[in-house]
This record gives structure tokens, C-alpha cells and sequence, in this order.
């Protein structure tokens, strides 16, 4: 899908597209990198958009893994699934509050990796808290779950603009919240990766070692 498409998309339908161009490859980097993809069984994105870290995704995961993608605006659902083949991307056109009934309907009771590009901001306190929810039961200790959030961090609350921390939210259901400013975006982004529990200091050090995007503008 073209940018023009994308930025159309935007316009007519922003509440489901809740982005004005397509993640950039450093954003798509950082979402991926914490998330043990390896030796993943099921991986879960939510608001997959054109498609660009589903890419990234498939090319990371296992032969005989599964993804599972959520994705509500129809005019991307039908790009999906015109666009992508592999056998291993179940397609999933519904909220990403029925996520525990799609894993559930499928027989899965665990995933070791969560890609999350929806837009928090654009939804109310009830839908974000229920998305996490529904999706707990199923992550386990060595889970990693990948939120972004642009920089502007706004939210649409009562029907005016706010600053939207999502901190206390993700707080609430991990212990373990990390992030990272990604410059190289429009508009720039963070990239929180949560856990379930604390991450040990031996992890800390690993990644310490590693390099880290550059924060220059």
C-alpha cells in the first residue's frame, strides 16, 4: 500500500488506521528485538496496519509456528490478506478485545510473544484495561509483550485532547516496563517491552551489551 493510500485511509477512517504513515524500519527493529521470536510457538500482533511488522515477523519466527493478526479496519484486512500467503499468518478480522476467545477457539492456552501497534490513546479506559485482560492468562514468565506510543502521547478523553501516560495502564498488569525513544519515525515513537515479572540483572547486563538506537535527531 502506497503512502498516499495510507495517509487516505488515515483521514477517512483514523479511530482503526490511529497512525499517519507506515512504522519506519528503525521502529519495526525496535518492536521486534525484545521478543524471544525464536523458538516461538504463538505470536500475537494487534492492529497490524499495511502489514510492515507482520513482514518483519514471519521472516523471525519458526517454520512451524503460528501468528495470529488482529486487524478491525476493513480497507487493511482486505490488503492483508490479498498481500500475505504464508501459512503460518491466521488473519483475524475483530477487535483486539476477543483475543482470548480467537486463542481459545484455536486450542492455544499460551504465547510467547505479543506485537502490540494499537492505538491506546484512541480508546477508552475500559477497552485498553479489557484488551489486557483478556490477553494475561496467556502470557507466561518468559513472555515479552511490544507496545508503541508517539511521542505526542495524545489521547481523546470526554471529547477533548489529553496527554496520555501509559506507564501506570502497563504497570498494572507487568512488572517489568522498559523503553526506548525511537527518533527515526514520523512522528517519533516509544517502544515499551513489558514482562510479567522483573527483569534480572544478568538479562539487564546482556542487553546493556547491545547495540541501541541512536538518539539523535
Amino acid at each position: 500500500m502506497s503512502l498516499k493510500m495510507f495517509a487516505e485511509e488515515a483521514l477517512a477512517d483514523f479511530s482503526t488506521t490511529a497512525a499517519i504513515s507506515p512504522s519506519s524500519p528503525q521502529l519495526v527493529a525496535a518492536m521486534l528485538e525484545p521478543l524471544p521470536l525464536a523458538g516461538a510457538r504463538v505470536v500475537v500482533e494487534l492492529g497490524a496496519g499495511t502489514g510492515v511488522m507482520t513482514r518483519a515477523l514471519l521472516s523471525e519466527m519458526p517454520p512451524q509456528s503460528t501468528l495470529l493478526v488482529f486487524e478491525i479496519n476493513q480497507r487493511f484486512y482486505n490488503y492483508l490478506k490479498a498481500h500475505f500467503s504464508d501459512p503460518r499468518l491466521v488473519l483475524i478480522h475483530a477487535s483486539a478485545e476477543h483475543v482470548d476467545l480467537e486463542l481459545r477457539q484455536r486450542g492455544f492456552t499460551e504465547v510467547e510473544a505479543v506485537l502490540s501497534s494499537l492505538g491506546l490513546g484512541l480508546m477508552s479506559e475500559r477497552e485498553r484495561q479489557a484488551i489486557f485482560e483478556r490477553l494475561v492468562p496467556f502470557l507466561s514468565d518468559r513472555t515479552v509483550v511490544t507496545q508503541y506510543q508517539y511521542i505526542h502521547a495524545l489521547q481523546c478523553k470526554n471529547g477533548r485532547l489529553s496527554r496520555l501516560d501509559l506507564r501506570p495502564l502497563l504497570n498494572r498488569y507487568f512488572g517489568s516496563v522498559q523503553s526506548k525513544l525511537i527518533w527515526r519515525n514520523l512522528p517519533p515513537a516509544f517502544v515499551f517491552a513489558c514482562r510479567r515479572n522483573p527483569v534480572s540483572s544478568s538479562v539487564r547486563a546482556d542487553k546493556a551489551k547491545r547495540p541501541r538506537e541512536t538518539r539523535t535527531r
